[in-house]
């Protein structure tokens, strides 16, 4: 494709050489080491794989055009090719890699799904409840990773849940040419704050909930909620808002006559009222429109029920038929690392569950409290390199819902495992629960299992379906539902 073409009506200065002349006709990266002849080099400043640093070894590997801000000085081995200055490299990359792939986005439904909890479940429920009700084929690009189907997309290196733009608009065209009718896209608060997803053509986007997280990289709530609030600033067509979190007034006040509303404690459009919780899942009533809708989901407690009801408001905005989606909520499968549950052959209950943020922890030990026989004991850490302001809440909330914490690595990074429990251990210690330290997390596992009795659930939070341990920028192999079935069922091959 011409560069003139992917350039049309953007704000830019030609620095050097002929867009009209110059064809692109191996994509667009932001990834020097991913350039091949005939690429268009976007130079981000701090991008990690590149940047204005970048531009010389794009070049030495065949980078036709480079786009470039006001931060490049070029090398002198730009002089042969054509060179863009724009005011903002992630704008136009949004833009230029969509075109490129001829806007795929256009030409499928899209959903985006923000907020602090219930993205990547939102998104599993969306898939499932389309597929099951009427066997519409779907693409999903999320926390665990993107596929059709079961059939996973592989994407060189990326462990964004949100991928960078030339990434994501590559996902949307394979998706679009494999005959994907609709695609469910997790959009983070980086994803959004950085234009990643710009120029997908969102029919739905919805909003989930706002709680404290993610303040390593927005500094304080508002920045973060502000960067949430982009999905509805443009980039989406429709809303389906939680009513029951404060910040979704802000968004029906944004986007007026264009908002769905769903809520459990709200008058809403979608309403789920006489909720009945138990081990195996929720039963609830429906309200939409005047009528009422007996339901079920597989899924225990209120935020599974909240989820249920985003899923549906959205599917049902985009025109499919309202009886068919609740009817498919009870027959979804269980979705990887949320809730997910196994039982030992001594007759504990074992949930894996990603919830690692003060809300998220302390919704899912508060259903598992409503509806344990006897004791629970939760096996949890703290990310490194991240907020450090919520450990010691975290603590906290585990010590006030459980009969024993154990209390362990999640994600060290770059930072001393047992410096984190350092902080995290006050919390504990303030409620007075018993607890003990293991920084190795197969460790705590084992010693969680050894301590629980026939009747107890140990909970293990804070990884979910995460594949890996993350420690310094080594990702060691590593899932605690394979780690539990490891421990319980030694001799039965995984």
């Amino acid at each position: 494709m011409k560069l003139s073409a992917l350039l049309a009506g953007q704000d830019h200065d030609l620095l050097q050489g002929d867009p009209e002349k110059t064809v692109i006709t191996a994509g667009t990266t932001f990834d020097a080491d991913r350039v091949a002849p005939g690429s268009l080099f976007i130079a981000v400043p701090g991008h990690v794989e590149g940047g204005p640093e970048s531009v010389a070894p794009a070049l030495a590997r065949g980078a036709v055009a480079v786009i470039v801000d006001d931060s490049c000085v070029l090398p002198a081995a730009a002089a042969d090719v054509c060179v863009v200055r724009v005011p903002d490299t992630r704008v136009a990359a949004a833009v230029v890699a969509s075109r490129y792939f001829g806007e795929p986005g256009k030409q499928m439904d899209m959903v985006a799904i923000t907020g602090t909890n219930g993205k990547t479940s939102v998104s599993y429920m969306v898939e499932s409840v389309l597929r099951i009700s009427e066997g519409v084929r779907s693409g999903v690009i999320g926390t665990a990773g993107s596929r059709i189907g079961d059939e996973l997309i592989p994407m060189p290196q990326s462990v964004l849940t949100t991928p960078e733009s030339p990434d994501l608009q590559y996902l949307l065209g394979c998706m679009r040419d494999r005959g994907v009718g609709n695609v469910v896209l997790e959009a983070t608060s980086m994803g959004l704050l950085t234009h990643r997803v710009d120029r997908t053509f969102i029919d739905v986007g919805v909003f989930t909930n706002l709680s404290q997280d993610h303040l390593d990289d927005h500094g304080t709530m508002e920045n973060y909620r502000d960067a949430k609030l982009r999905l509805f600033q443009g980039l989406c067509r429709r809303a389906v808002v939680n009513a029951d979190d404060p910040v979704g007034a802000g968004i029906q006040a944004m986007m007026p006559g264009a908002v769905t509303t769903y809520a459990l404690d709200t008058d809403a459009d979608y309403r789920a009222t006489d909720l009945s919780v138990d081990a195996s899942g929720t039963r609830f009533t429906l309200h939409h429109d005047g009528r009422k809708y007996p339901a079920a989901i597989p899924s225990p407690g209120r935020f599974s029920v909240a989820n249920a009801l985003a899923t549906v408001a959205a599917c049902h905005l985009l025109g499919h038929d309202l009886a068919g989606l609740v009817a498919a909520l009870e027959r979804m499968p269980q979705i990887p690392g949320r809730f997910e549950r196994f039982t030992t052959p001594q007759g504990t209950s074992v949930i894996v569950d990603y919830a690692h943020s003060p809300d998220s922890l302390n919704k899912v030990l508060g259903t598992v409290r409503g509806f344990a026989p006897a004791k629970v004991i939760t096996v949890f850490g703290c990310g490194g390199d991240r907020d450090t302001t919520k450990r010691a809440e975290m603590g906290t909330i585990a010590g006030t819902h459980s009969d024993l914490c154990v209390l362990t690595s999640d994600n060290p990074r770059h930072e001393d495992p047992e410096a984190i429990l350092d902080q995290v251990a006050p919390g504990i210690e303030a409620t007075g629960t018993p607890f003990e330290r293991r920084a190795d997390r197969r460790s705590a596992i084992e010693f969680a299992l050894s301590a629980a009795g026939p009747d107890d659930i140990v909970l293990i939070a804070g990884k979910g379906s995460e594949p890996h341990q993350i420690v310094g920028d080594e990702l060691i192999p590593f899932s605690d539902m394979a780690t539990v079935r490891e421990i319980a069922l030694p001799q039965s091959p995984l």
